[in-house]
């Protein structure tokens, strides 16, 4: 099976009046379709940098990403990119919410529109469809967040930390949701974080970064040896704490 992403011998530097600041130096690693790989490192070593690059909103200057073997051109629609805050507009109902990433590109077709009353209804906000989102809990403004990216049906899907802004105990449902809702959709998926935990808990494979400027330190596949594995599920098994071990020094030895 071929990779459905490759990031190869990727750099980049940010320029201004004061100088150069090297942000990442030298990634490369592949991405396996229906694989979520989970990126964690040092605070402002360059993960959002990283996904900013996949998602065509930064250009590399050394290196190549490609896509099914085909360079990555910038805004690709093949991509959808879920970021910290939900960026719901409040004068929009939660359906003209779920619907804004079909209506800037001028998609909203029938077939497209059944698509979204199918996800609000398996993703239980149907009965919230009129509703602003001020009326909903963080943990449903996330999931209203995930349909409107969907609805656009990307072939990957770009997660920089979308747990981030929630109490620890919301974190976990809402992340224990969205991975379902992935491995349902069979959707791949990079998820940049900093919480090891949830790395481990929602990867197939975890890459570590270094401090900036950020390089592969390691790359750990994660198998918890469960028959029914969910995020939440996945935080009792044996081999969690070796794992969260693991990751844990590496990040400690390059930090």
């Amino acid at each position: 099976m071929n990779p459905l992403l490759e990031v190869k011998d990727v750099s980049l530097s940010y320029h201004s009046l004061s100088g150069e600041t090297a942000a990442l130096s030298h990634i490369s690693f592949d991405l396996m379709p229906q694989e979520f790989l989970a990126i964690v490192g040092p605070s402002g070593c360059g993960k959002s940098t990283l996904l900013n690059l996949i998602c065509g909103l930064l250009r590399a200057e050394q290196g190549t990403i490609l896509m099914d073997g085909k360079p990555l051109t910038g805004g690709s629609s093949r991509i959808g990119y879920m970021l910290q805050k939900d960026h719901l507009l409040e004068w929009r109902s939660v359906y003209r919410n779920v619907l804004l990433g079909l209506e800037i590109r001028g998609e909203l077709t029938k077939e497209k529109l059944s698509y979204v009353d199918e996800l609000l209804k398996l993703y239980e906000l149907d009965k919230f469809r009129n509703s602003r989102p001020s009326q909903l809990s963080g943990g449903m403004r996330q999931r209203a967040a995930l349909i409107r990216t969907l609805a656009l049906k990307p072939d990957l899907l770009l997660l920089d930390e979308p747990f981030s802004a929630l109490d620890y105990q919301t974190r976990l449902n809402v992340s224990d949701d969205i991975g379902k809702i992935l491995k349902k959709q069979k959707k791949p998926a990079i998820l940049v974080t900093h919480d090891i935990s949830e790395a481990i808990s929602m990867a197939d494979r975890v890459l570590i970064l270094s401090r900036r400027p950020a390089s592969v330190v390691k790359i750990v596949p994660i198998d918890l040896d469960m028959e029914e594995r969910t995020p939440l599920a996945s935080r009792n098994a044996p081999a969690f704490k070796s794992y969260f071990t693991l990751i844990w020094k590496e990040l400690n030895q390059n930090a």
